[in-house]
């Protein structure tokens, strides 16, 4: 599975799980997201394993993240899961800091956890280089990669002229041509960079609807909690808001995780047109403080929130959030990293592609379809923020 394949299935709804193995790590990289450390808590390993073993052949994403935290601290949990994804079909990756990768080794334990894999994405940036050389991370991708195994990386830089992006792409490029691509991001102002990294200067929400792929996908954090949207505030704070709660895994299986996700009506409308949109129809749009932070804070807004209930309740809602679904996946894997990513590098994360496969449509269309109102038809589904 290669990285831009990964990245294509991101709009779709219940493509793709997002599971937090662990909030540990060895590392102390000074931008970390989680803000990661040794003290971190671990989620019960048969809680993930029972989740992902409810999927079945007809009934599954088509890609399990295993995220954390350093996942790889669990490597056979990495590879229990694998194997138990592999039985229905699914597909999965892995995003590791490389904290074993000093002097360019592999240990057997991760190795074999590797190769499980569908594919195996590393994170470098200056931060993870002043804890573990860039060579040696190289010297353990050519090994994964000899294995059969794709890999990628995740970089991440200070803005799109950092000058560190343009030497450590040019290198890659160098040593690996086309079979390392990379998705590139920017040092954003939560976690351990809140203190020091410079906030997003973006204009204030106008209210065109804006597509959010951003909650397509379930995430289960350390705590169990099945959630669905990976902003790390919805992720590290409770309670959560109604509608980005889908469950537990102390007690849902896919099914239910999945049904709730699909057919959540506020969440829908968040997916189709975003939640500035729906305060400039139902409210104010000056209440909405932004993209994320107005998302969050919807059911401090009976009025708005319970507007988007009714319209996403319906087929209309099923057929925006398909309609959002099928235009960003449309318009490609670069595409959606220069909304959410490093507009300047993303054409980085379809090097070496393969030609695009049609997938499984996770999102049935309905049967059957009242008129669209005037009011929300058409719409600029495909727009960029």
């Amino acid at each position: 599975m290669d990285l831009a394949e990964l990245v294509g299935l991101r709009p779709t709804p219940c493509a793709g799980l997002l599971l937090t193995l662990t909030r540990r790590c060895p590392l102390s990289c000074a931008h970390c997201s989680t803000a990661s450390d040794m003290r971190g808590t671990d989620p019960a390993g048969d809680g993930l394993l029972r989740l992902v073993r409810s999927f079945t052949a007809a009934d599954r994403p088509e890609l399990v993240l295993l995220t954390g935290g350093e996942p790889l601290l669990r490597p056979e949990l990495v590879a229990e899961l694998a194997d138990a994804a592999r039985a229905s079909g699914a597909r999965t990756a892995v995003l590791s800091g490389m904290f074993f990768a000093r002097g360019g080794r592999l240990p057997r334990r991760i190795a074999a956890a590797i190769g499980r894999v569908d594919h195996f994405s590393a994170s470098l940036d200056a931060f993870h280089e002043r804890e573990v050389p860039r060579a040696d991370v190289f010297a353990v991708l050519r090994t994964v990669l000899d294995g059969g195994v794709p890999v990628s990386l995740h970089l991440t830089g200070r803005g799109p002229d950092d000058p560190y992006l343009a030497e450590v792409t040019g290198q890659v490029r160098r040593v690996f041509g086309d079979a390392v691509p990379m998705l590139v991001n920017e040092v954003r102002a939560v976690g351990r960079a809140a203190g020091w990294a410079a906030r997003q200067s973006a204009p204030g929400p106008d209210g065109r609807p804006v597509p959010c792929a951003m909650a397509a996908w379930p995430v289960v954090a350390a705590d169990g909690a099945v959630l669905a949207c990976c902003n790390q505030q919805v992720v590290d704070r409770r309670p959560v808001p109604a509608h980005l709660l889908l469950g537990h895994t102390d007690r849902d299986d896919w099914a239910a995780v999945r049904r709730r996700a699909l057919s959540g009506p506020v969440l829908r409308m968040v997916r189709a047109v975003g939640a500035p949109h729906l305060y400039a129809r139902h409210g104010a749009v000056a209440d909405c403080t932004g993209t994320c932070a107005g998302c969050r804070a919807l059911p401090d807004h009976p009025a708005v929130y319970a507007a988007a209930a009714r319209t996403g309740a319906g087929p209309v809602g099923e057929l925006l959030d398909l309609q959002a679904a099928h235009a960003q996946a449309a318009a490609g894997p670069a595409a959606l990293v220069r909304r959410f990513g490093s507009a300047a590098w993303a054409d980085l994360v379809t090097l070496g592609a393969a030609p695009p496969q049609p997938t499984r449509t996770p999102v049935p269309l309905p049967r059957t379809l009242a008129p669209l109102p005037r009011t929300l038809a058409p719409l600029p589904l495909g727009e960029a923020r």
